[in-house]
């Protein structure tokens, strides 16, 4: 018998001797033999083993307390010096404690009591929760993000802005508050979700003071900026970026000249003739086929010619990227497919008691998604050619 099927010994015998009591001690022993044999394997060693394969060293237990339905686990999860290992045998709960501090981040911005939250928690997870411990929860909450919204940045060479606009409750009234964010590429092509803010106030004020934020925070050698033309932004930009080329979401611009064509007959070939501007091979090429589409619209929609001739042109910029970069960068879908993700959490809270409470929703959601691109592969090749 080896040393691994000794460990697991004593849970067998638990239940064997102790039945449905002995389940706890049980499950206690087999998860952290398991979490302990999945180091040996990430590591590429046991305990005291020198291996060729070894890829680093453990670094003790670290105590967790887990709540389940047949009671709760005194488990110690191991730990490695370069802090990479996590044990899968928790991911789901690691997952589960996540959803379980949005449901009640959810709950808490609808202006549900923490009473409520409480009793709903208990059904949900089956073990009970305290009015006290729910107003904790919130309140750590708010610390951590806080703490993630303010952290340093650093050098990011593509930045892709956006705002979306939800219903809070101010003086008695039921008001329209912008929510501004703002997502980076780096100089690895990893992606990475940069900041966020919410208020009530003036378009371009807002905008600047949210611009600002990120400049004291650190972020730096920005090569392109990506975005639609929000009110108040492009004065933003002038002040605090002022030598720093700006896309605008060519997917955007498609759109927006649609309410420039007079006809519904027309829509499609407008739609085909601005897709090949932004399709050509070079800027150079790109301006000739503007001109080409203003000439062809001068008289049969004379608005729509003086829009191409005014806008298209800032759709463009991207032309100056490596054609792989082009392809990611021409448009803010990035960010499109994120803000779904807000929407469908954001409208089950429908009008935010507050702006701190739409804040506080809009916050952990990024943080979310910021994850997962950290934990994705890479975006962008950063070496990549025109010839790419």
């Amino acid at each position: 018998m080896n040393d691994r099927t000794e460990s697991i010994t004593p849970a067998v015998n638990a239940i064997l001797e102790h039945g449905i009591e002995g389940l706890v001690p049980a499950l206690t022993q087999l998860l952290n033999e398991a979490m302990r044999i999945e180091r040996d394997r990430y590591l590429g060693a046991g305990p005291w083993e020198r291996t060729p394969t070894r890829d680093g060293y453990a670094n003790g237990y670290k105590p967790k307390r887990a709540h389940t339905r047949i009671g709760e686990l005194d488990l110690r999860v191991p730990q490695t010096r370069d802090g990479g290992f996590y044990p899968s045998a928790l991911e789901r709960g690691l997952r589960s404690e996540r959803a379980l501090t949005a449901a009640l981040a959810e709950m808490y911005v609808q202006g549900v009591s923490t009473r409520k939250v409480a009793a709903v928690v208990e059904k949900m997870c089956g073990f009970s929760v305290s009015s006290a411990q729910v107003s904790r929860a919130t309140a750590q909450l708010d610390e951590s993000l806080h703490v993630w919204r303010n952290r340093p940045l650093g050098r990011c060479r593509y930045l892709i802005l956006d705002a979306r606009y939800e219903k809070v409750r101010h003086g008695g009234q039921v008001l329209v508050c912008a929510v501004l964010w703002a997502a980076g590429i780096d100089e690895e092509g990893k992606r990475d979700v940069l900041g966020v803010s919410v208020a009530l106030s003036e378009a371009e004020v807002h905008w600047r003071t949210f611009l600002k934020s990120l400049v004291e925070r650190g972020l730096h050698g920005l090569q392109l900026i990506v975005s639609d033309d929000h009110a108040g932004l492009g004065a933003a930009l002038h002040t605090t970026w002022p030598s720093v080329p700006w896309q605008r979401c060519q997917f955007h611009l498609q759109q927006n000249a649609q309410a420039y064509v007079p006809r519904q007959s027309m829509k499609r070939q407008v739609a085909d003739d601005i897709r090949a501007v932004f399709n050509a091979t070079d800027r150079a090429e790109a301006e000739r086929l503007i001109e080409c589409c203003a000439r062809r619209y001068d008289e049969t929609a004379p608005k729509l010619a003086i829009w191409m001739r005014d806008n298209l042109h800032e759709g463009l910029t991207v032309f100056v990227l490596p054609a792989a970069h082009r392809r990611r960068l021409r448009t803010g879908n990035v960010m499109e497919r994120c803000n779904q993700e807000i929407r469908r959490r954001t409208r089950v809270a429908s009008v935010f008691p507050n702006e701190q409470s739409c804040l506080r929703l809009v916050t952990a959601v990024l943080v979310e998604i910021a994850e997962d691109w950290q934990a994705a592969k890479t975006y962008l090749t950063m070496n990549a050619t025109d010839t790419d």
